[in-house]
Formats: structure tokens, sequence, C-alpha cells
């Protein structure tokens, strides 16, 4: 009780010497407990809002196959049952057209939440209503009349209000809905067009999904359909989500990492202005431990209540990111408190100040009276063995949660350990540095011998800097070799090697007429077709895929339809490594080649099989070879291909990518919609568009993230420079009294943090470098061509910086009167 009677007393005198222990913890709790907050709001949103977003309680998907009569009967049965039919078509108002995402309605829809058209019109029969970038795009209004395949439309209005859409993904057009009745005169739904049946089921209220999904696969083992209940609406926009939300949490796990660095400096700043208070209390009796209570209650009461601020405001960040960017959220986040990444947040502030302020508390409190009264001119001892037994007991535990608390750990770990190794790297580099500087020679320069000095005496701001900064830089340098690369990829490389168009769903009967076509309007043009199927992996080596658990995040085959075909040679940008290639003229049982990374996923290997549905027939294959392909090519590849023999008779389209020149490419595009309306044409540069906008707002999200983490750092060095305030200040009145000028001490300073920055700048550069390299080499699988500049501009401004503040650091030093200065010493 004596030593919180102690702290409070000292606590009322103000906290300028904890602000930047308060600021650190703050901008680390709030970064992690935002990013945590946010993406639980939008979890609980996909979670609670289940039913809109999957349109029913149950849906089961079928692909290129409507349900049997039979199979509607026993849907029926269950509940209120709703069809939509999804496909893509050709939209064209006059001479322009482009693609759309076409949704085809029946009465029922939608089983829950409402569709609404602007201006309240009904879709009628004979009408379709469109999304407003469709609208935008060929210029619509209410009562235009648009084609869809070999129909004409009139346009009721653009939609206002479509429940469902988030459950739905990405598309490569914007969507159009029209009614059920009237999607046949279209002509798109010709046998193996690629589309997608869904049917919604609303049960009773309070009924269990899991008893009628059972008796329906039951009735229908061999029916080949996806099912999916209200309990995950839209897995894709979930696991997304949780993903980059995993990857923000560790990054803002690094930023506090930063600011731990911070609360050493700012204890041991404070401690430093305290240590004549500390040296009189010994001398009158106060034994170390009552002092070390002491001011271990005013670190703690300032650290828990920067930790309740810092949790403040990210629980409001929710709500700041609704205000500022609600268009580009999947679904609304559902707003209100989530306990878990409050209190995630806060046990990570409180053992990062655990962490980073027992050691500069323990070396001041036991230093004997007689040293603190010279302590600018005294090594500090190293704790004793409990402190550190404390120190490294709060590391495990921060390591543990970070783990523990991730989706992928594997992940996290290697994370947490690149983080400690940069962290132990930076901090050898900083004890070198303060080596070399000893034993170098001393420059003729009397100010270059001084800023030398500066590098390697009591007091110098070496290993707080370079730490500090080093980890600010090298991540933000990450950052920027990862999203240059991006987007070069997305801006240079691959349209340099992508196609000018994919047609899709082109008839099986006029695929030679489609090439005629082709070689007429573009001569020359790069010409590839494939034919076209879709089916979901129902079995691997016999076990359904419905009962799998736990099923790998890289497994994504397993989800949902994939993308087949059949091929009789190995496909270009293909490359075999492992099993063998079939002859051209196979004919025997189902084989197929997978895709190297899908079968790792699975733990697969030449020799097992993988079960297919196909048109609702199921096709066990045995895998005859694994395939390395080049996807950024952007070509047709598929992680399934079938060998000759198998699928040559179900009923199926061709797809085809044409790399004309841009002279060719708006009469070759006329030619193929005049002459396939039902088939779809995709042009890449709007998909590379939509892909660059979202690449774009990821790296919104993460560089504002990231920036946390350089203002963590930022405030270290504020801090780290006001924790030699003294002894810079007494060097400065030394200096002049022994004839330096201002100038030239500026100069010594500029000399001093321009070569600690420059040396910090270059590690950022080539640790981040590396880590880029890394990223996106091994992770996403694409070609190392990062842009150089923007790179290197992070990295000098950063440096920049660090000269400007410790410039701005020292000046109050410089400014200090002798006269004054000397009668304190």
């Amino acid at each position: 009780m004596l030593a919180l009677r102690m702290a409070l007393r000292e606590l009322r005198g103000g906290l300028s010497g904890l602000r930047l222990l308060a600021v650190c913890l703050v901008l680390g709790v709030a970064a992690l407990a935002g990013v945590g907050s946010l993406s639980d709001a939008i979890t609980t949103g996909i979670s609670d809002r289940g039913q809109l977003i999957l349109g029913g309680d149950i849906e089961i998907a079928m692909t290129q196959r409507s349900a049997t009569p039979a199979e509607r009967a026993a849907f029926a049965k269950t509940g209120a049952v709703s069809e939509v039919l999804r496909l893509r078509g050709m939209a064209g108002k006059g001479a322009d057209s482009t693609i759309a995402e076409v949704k085809a309605v029946d009465a029922a829809y939608p089983l829950y939440g409402n569709f609404a058209i602007q201006g309240g019109v009904p879709l009628a029969p004979g009408s379709v209503a469109v999304a407003p970038a469709l609208a935008d795009r060929l210029a619509l209004k209410a009562g235009d009349t648009l084609t869809l395949g070999n129909r004409a439309f009139r346009v009721a209005g653009t939609i206002a209000d479509e429940p469902d859409r988030a459950g739905e993904g990405l598309g490569f057009g914007p969507a159009l809905i029209l009614r059920l009745d009237d999607l046949a005169a279209t002509g798109l739904l010709e046998p193996g067009s690629l589309y997608r049946a869904n049917y919604r089921i609303r049960l009773p209220d309070g009924q269990a999904t899991a008893p009628v999904i059972k008796t329906l696969e039951s009735a229908f083992p061999d029916a080949g359909w996806r099912v999916q209940d209200r309990s995950d609406g839209a897995p894709g926009a979930r696991r997304f989500i949780e993903r980059l939300g995993q990857f923000l949490t560790l990054v803002g796990l690094t930023a506090l990492v930063v600011a731990g660095v911070g609360v050493g400096n700012g204890v041991a700043s404070y401690l430093d202005s305290k240590s004549n208070t500390i040296a009189t209390l010994k001398s009158i009796g106060a034994e170390s431990a009552l002092i070390f209570r002491s001011y271990l209650f005013q670190i703690g009461l300032v650290a828990l209540v920067s930790v309740v601020i810092g949790a403040a405001i990210g629980a409001l960040v929710p709500w700041a990111v609704v205000q500022l960017a609600a268009d580009a959220m999947p679904v609304p986040p559902v707003l209100r408190l989530y306990a878990a990444p409050l209190l995630s947040g806060a046990a990570y502030g409180m053992l990062i100040a655990v962490a980073f302020a027992l050691w500069p508390l323990a070396q001041a409190t036991a230093m004997p009276a007689a040293k603190l009264f010279r302590d600018a001119v005294e090594v500090r001892n190293v704790p004793v063995f409990s402190v550190i037994g404390i120190i490294a007991i709060a590391i495990v535990i921060i390591i543990a949660l970070a783990v523990g608390q991730a989706n992928d750990r594997l992940f996290a770990l290697g994370f947490v350990g690149a983080a400690t190794v940069l962290l132990g790297l930076l901090t050898a580099l900083a004890a070198g540095i303060r080596a070399l500087a000893a034993r170098a020679p001393r420059p003729k320069t009397p100010l270059a011998r001084l800023a030398l000095g500066n590098l390697h005496r009591p007091g110098a701001l070496t290993r707080q800097l370079v730490v500090a900064l080093g980890l600010g830089l090298t991540l933000f340098a990450t950052l920027s070799v990862i999203e240059t690369n991006l987007s070069g990829q997305i801006n240079k490389s691959l349209p340099d090697r992508a196609p000018s168009f994919f047609v899709l769903d082109i008839p099986s009967d006029r695929i030679d007429e489609f090439r005629a076509i082709v070689a007429k309007n573009a001569p020359g043009a790069a010409l590839r077709t494939v034919p076209s199927l879709r089916g979901p992996v129902t079995a691997v080596n016999g076990v359904p895929v419905s009962s799998m658990k736990n099923i790998p995040d890289d497994a994504w085959i397993l989800r949902g339809d994939r993308g087949l075909s059949y091929a009789a040679v190995l496909p270009a940008d293909n490359k075999l490594v492992a099993g063998k290639w079939w002859p051209a003229n196979y004919a025997g049982p189902p084989l197929i080649s997978l895709d190297e990374a899908a079968a790792t996923a699975l733990g697969l290997k030449v020799g097992d099989t993988l079960t297919v549905s196909v048109l609702g027939v199921e096709i066990p294959a045995k895998i005859a070879s694994l395939r390395a392909i080049d996807w950024g090519t952007l070509g047709f590849n598929f992680a399934i291909l079938f060998a000759p023999g198998t699928l040559e008779n179900a009923p199926h389209t061709w797809m085809a990518t044409v790399a004309a020149t841009p002279v060719h490419e708006r009469a070759l595009s006329a030619a193929i919609t005049s002459a396939y309306p039902t088939a779809s044409l995709v042009r890449v540069r709007d998909v590379l568009g939509q892909v660059g906008e979202l690449l774009g707002q990821m790296s919104v999200a993460i560089r504002a993230a990231a920036s946390v983490t350089v203002a963590a750092g930022i405030a270290v060095l504020i801090g780290a420079l006001a924790a030699s305030r003294r002894a810079r200040t007494y060097d400065a009145v030394l200096l002049k009294v022994l004839g330096a000028t201002r100038g030239q001490i500026i100069r010594a300073t500029l000399i001093e943090y321009g070569a600690l920055a420059a040396i910090v700048a270059l590690l950022a550069l080539a640790l981040g470098s590396l880590a880029g390299w890394f990223v996106v080499v091994n992770v996403l699988k694409l070609s190392w061509a990062p842009s150089w500049p923007p790179v290197i501009a992070t990295v000098l401004v950063g440096g920049l910086v660090t000269v400007l503040l410790g410039l701005a650091g020292s000046w109050r030093a410089l400014a200090a009167r002798p006269s004054e200065v000397l009668r304190t010493l």
C-alpha cells in the first residue's frame, strides 16, 4: 500500500515522462483491436445474414443440369422451393454489347429478403433488371430495349436490392436478372452450356438443416450436387476476410512489437528523469524493492489506461470503416462490441508492456544511490534472473497467443519467427555498428570525429534507432515490393502474355465455323480452342467430400464446381512433374492429370483416385500424372484434365482464347457476337481492371495497418531522442564552452543521423526485397518483376524522416543556455 500511495502521489505531477509509453501502447493495441473487430463484424454479418446471402436455409447447386422431377419433388416436401439459374451471356444495345452475369429467377424468388427494382417496378414477363454498372456501360434506362442471346427484352430498371448477391462471388460482368420463364427464348440453355442451377429451400421456422440435408443425400447418393446451408452463406467471402484479417493482425502485432521498443525507451527516459528522486529515496532508507514496486505501479497504471484507450479506438474501427468504405464491404458488418479481439489486443498490450518495461525498471531501481547521482556516465547492470524469467514468460505467452489464435498456425509461426529473427538481426547490427565505430580510425575532421563518437558513446541512440526504424522500414519495403510486383503483373507482364478475348459457350457443332470467322476477321491471330465442362469433385480415394472434415484451405478443387476438359497432348504452359502422359489415341479406363499444387494440398499421388460428377454422373478416375501449371498466362488451364475417351460424348461446349492485334479486335468482337449470340465474349482488359481494383482495395487495407507500424517506429525514435535529451544537452553545452558554434554541432548531428539512416535504409531495402521475393515467388507463384523506384523511394523517405526527427529532437539541446545547464552539473 505504501508503494501504491507513493505511485499515485508521483503521478499527480503529470504523465510527461510516460507519454511515449502511452502513445506506443495506444497505437499497437488500437491496430490489433481494430483489425480483429472489423474482421469479426464482417464474418458475423455473413453468419447472421446467412439466409439472405444464401437465399434460403439450404441450397442445392447443380452444374450443367436441372433437377429431375423426383429431385424437385423431394425438395418440395421439405419446404418452400425457389429455382435460380446462373450463367453468362452477351447483353447488347444497338452495336454495343458486353458480357453479363445472368440470373434467371422464378416467382418464389427471393425466399428471404426483398428483391427490388429502382422505382418499385415489378419484373414483368419480357423484361429484365440490370445492375447499375451494366446500365452505365450500355447507357441503359428504363424502357430501353436490350438483347440477350436470341431475344430482345425491355429494361424494367436498375437493381436496387438483390439480397443474395454477396453469396454469388465475383463475376466477369455486371448482373442482369430476368424471369426463369423467359430464359428458354434466349437460346443460352443449349446442351452442354455452362450454367448452374440453384435450388433454395426455406424450412419451417425452427427446423434444423442437418437432418434435412442428410435425408436428401441418402435419397440421392449419386446426384453429384453440392449442398450448402445457412450457417455459411458466403464461404469464399468468409475465408478471404479471415485470411486478410489474420495477415493484418500479424502486421498489427509487428506494430505492437515496434511499440514495445518504444515502451522500453519511454520507461528508460522516465526513470532517467527520476534518477535523482530514486537516489534521494535510497539515501533516506527506502529499499530497492519498495522503489521498484512504486514505479511498477506507475507504469502499470499508465499502461492499463493506454490499453483501454487503444481497445476503445479499435472497437470504433468497424463504425469508421462503414462510414468511409461501406460499398467496398462484401456484406454489411454487424456493428457491435466484440469482446474477443478487444481482450486479445489488451492482453497483447499488457504483455508487451511487461516484456519491455521490466528491464529498464529493474536496472534503474537496482543501482546504488551513489551511482544514480552520476548515472549519466555509469554502465547499468543486467537485471537479476527472476526479472529476465518474467520477461521470457511474457514473450512466450505473446507467441503462443499469436500462433494459437491464427487460422493457419504454420504461417503465423513463420511470421512470428521471421519477426523475431529480424529483431535479433537488427539488434546485432546495432551492436556491430557501435563496435565498429569504437574501433574505427579517428577522422581528422573534428565534426566527423564527434559524429563517430556519438555512435558508440554511453547513451548513444544507435540500438534504439536501428531496431525501431529497421522494423518499420523493412515491413514497409516488403509491402512495397509485393504491391509493385502485383501491379506490374497486372499492368505490364500479364497484358503482354494474355489473349485479347475469352469466348465461352461455343456450340460443339460450330467450332470449325468459329475458327474460320477468327481467321477471316483477325488474320494471324493466335487461337486456342478447348472443350469445356464443369462439375464438382465428389470423392477423394473413395471418401465422399461431404464427409471429409478439416479440409485444407489450399484444397480449392473441392470447393464448388471445377472447370473440366480433355486433351490428347500435354497443353502448353504445363510441365509434367510426376507420372506419364497418356497416348494420343488412349481408349481405356478414365484417367486424369492433376495440378501439382492441388495434389500437394490433398496429399495425393499418381495412382490415387478422384471422383468427379459430370451432368449428374459420377466418374471415378485414376490420377495418371501431376502437372505444374503456369497460371500467369491467363489462358485456359485446368486443374483436372481427362484423358480422351471419357467426356467426348457428354453434351458440352467449347471455349477459346484469341490473341488479336488491337486493329482487328473491334471487327472480331462484332463478328463473334453477331454469329454466336448465345456465346459469351470476355474482354481481358475488363478482367484485369476488376483484379486491379480488388488489389487496390487490399493494398489500402494493408498499407493502413502498416502505417501504424511506421507511426510506432516514429514514436519510438522520438522517445529515444527524449531519453537522451539530458546527455545531448550536456554535450552541446560543453561543446559551446569549448568554442563550438551551433552550426558545427548541427553538422555533426547531421553526419551522425545521416550515417545511421543510410545504414538502416539499406538494410531495410535488402531485407524487404528478400521477404517480398519469397512471398511473390513461393507464396503467390508469380514471376519476379518489382518496380524499384517506389520501393527505393519508400526507404529513402524513411531515412529522411529519421534525419529530420533527429535534428528536431536535438534542437532543444542546441538551444540550451550554458549558464543554466552548468548550474545543474
